[in-house]
């Protein structure tokens, strides 16, 4: 038996990079999936692509600062397939701009969308978890929120956020048959990595003690084993999968 067989997750942003790359492990594992993203080319080419090879994957336009847009999309998902039994609040966004340059704009839009919607996702769906007393929750922190970075104040602030709500709702709900993690990515070789420059790439590259830049698939099976029962005594943890950068 697959580890997630017939469980429902749904994965925030998931059209695409890290996003996709779960998609198709949890498929792989034998979940049904509700992908959410805004993107919707994307987002359908990617349901066509797994309904053809026979998944039960399903697109949602969803986004995720919108409370009542995930209300509404938390309904249809249930409406759907019955129940949510995971989540992972993988969506985020940059918009990267030292101290001195960040705008209110800048600033307003990422915590918008990688901290309110963490909140977002995670209240709506927790209460479907909490009428069933079963539910895996996984958050998307990163490296930079253990140890900051230069040029990212509104996104680290939001990475560190993430971690501490993990240990408040993993307090909250372990109690409940709720576990909630976090995962924190170091460098990962997505396509807007890809595109920097190579000297920019042999930089993560030296830094990262392992000698390589992680795949999104590294990620994704980090997501898989945190959602799945092989872990259901892991609960507020922050699991570093950075290639061991932070040594």
């Amino acid at each position: 038996m697959k580890k997630l067989e017939n469980k429902v997750a749904i994965i925030t942003g998931g059209s695409r990079g890290i996003g996709e790359a779960t998609v198709e492990k949890f498929v792989e594992d034998g979940a049904k999936v509700a992908i959410w993203d805004v993107d919707v080319e994307a987002g359908t080419a990617l349901e066509t692509k797994l309904k053809e090879q026979g998944a039960d994957a399903r697109f949602y336009k969803v986004n995720v600062a919108d409370d009542n847009d995930v209300q509404t999309a938390v309904d249809k998902v249930v409406e759907d397939f019955g129940t949510i039994d995971i989540l992972v609040n993988n969506a985020g966004i940059t918009r990267d701009s030292t101290l001195k340059k960040m705008t209110q704009e800048q600033w307003d839009q990422v915590i918008s969308v990688n901290l309110k919607g963490v909140f977002n996702c995670t209240q709506k769906v927790s209460l479907v978890m909490l009428e069933k007393k079963y539910g895996r929750i996984v958050n998307t922190s990163s490296v930079v929120g253990l140890y900051g970075n230069f040029g990212q104040t509104n996104y680290v602030a939001t990475k560190a956020g993430v971690i501490g709500m993990t240990k408040v709702w993993a307090k909250e709900l372990g109690r409940k048959g709720i576990t909630v993690n976090a995962v924190a990515p170091g460098f990962i070789a997505t396509e807007m990595v890809k595109a920097m420059p190579e000297n920019v790439i042999k930089m993560m590259e030296d830094k990262t003690p392992v000698g390589r830049l992680g795949e999104p698939k590294d990620i994704a099976n980090a997501y898989a084993f945190l959602a799945s029962d092989e872990a259901s005594f892991i609960n507020g943890a922050t699991l570093s999968v950075d290639g061991g950068i932070v040594i």
